[in-house]
């Protein structure tokens, strides 16, 4: 039977090596980090945001595309925008604020854009703001346009970051290729 205040049978070697590591830490007299003088300072490589937008083009001449879709009739429109533009499509005001896509060298690669979108329900009526965010071409689903009639969506976001040759571009349609003639039947040999 076991008293209250005495260890339990494992617990004895367990208090014995921390007490064996407590005294192995007061052993030594050599400081745990060392002064390294330096004499000119030394570029250091920064992943941060900062470092990566330097030289990347600016905000002013990026271009986003937009879809805008009346579900009542099914028809889209593409919209391009600088930021800081607003264009009316009917009763509705789409304004940009700010487009960004990931830089090539991160992934995954992402595009997004800061649109603010105001509709007048009526002729007369004041424009009501009906979504003011992040929209994110590959993730529609996380920030959505919620009105019954339109529908607004990222398609691109035209930049350049340094070391690239030039802006990516939207894949250009392949031509389809040409029909071939058939082969002649070759002859029945017999």
């Amino acid at each position: 039977m076991r008293r209250w205040g005495s260890p339990a049978p494992g617990y004895a070697g367990l208090i014995a090596a921390l007490a064996l590591l407590g005294a192995c830490d007061k052993a030594g007299d050599e400081p745990d980090t060392v002064e390294v003088p330096l004499a000119k300072p030394v570029a250091v490589a920064s992943n941060g945001p900062a470092a990566q937008d330097a030289g990347a083009t600016p905000m002013e001449e990026r271009i986003a595309r937009l879809g805008l879709l009346n579900k009542r009739n099914n028809v889209s429109e593409e919209i391009e925008l600088k930021p800081g533009e607003a264009r009316d499509i009917g009763p509705v005001t789409i304004r940009l604020s700010a487009c960004e896509r990931t830089a090539p060298w991160e992934l995954p690669q992402e595009v997004g854009a800061f649109v603010q979108v105001d509709i007048r329900e009526n002729a007369g009526a004041a424009p009501v703001r009906v979504f003011s965010g992040w929209l994110f071409r590959e993730s529609p689903s996380l920030n959505v346009v919620e009105h019954p009639i339109y529908d607004v969506w990222v398609k691109d976001c035209t930049m350049a970051f340094p070391g690239e040759a030039a802006p990516p571009a939207s894949p250009a349609p392949r031509p389809s290729p040409a029909p071939r003639p058939s082969p002649a039947p070759e002859p029945a040999t017999r």
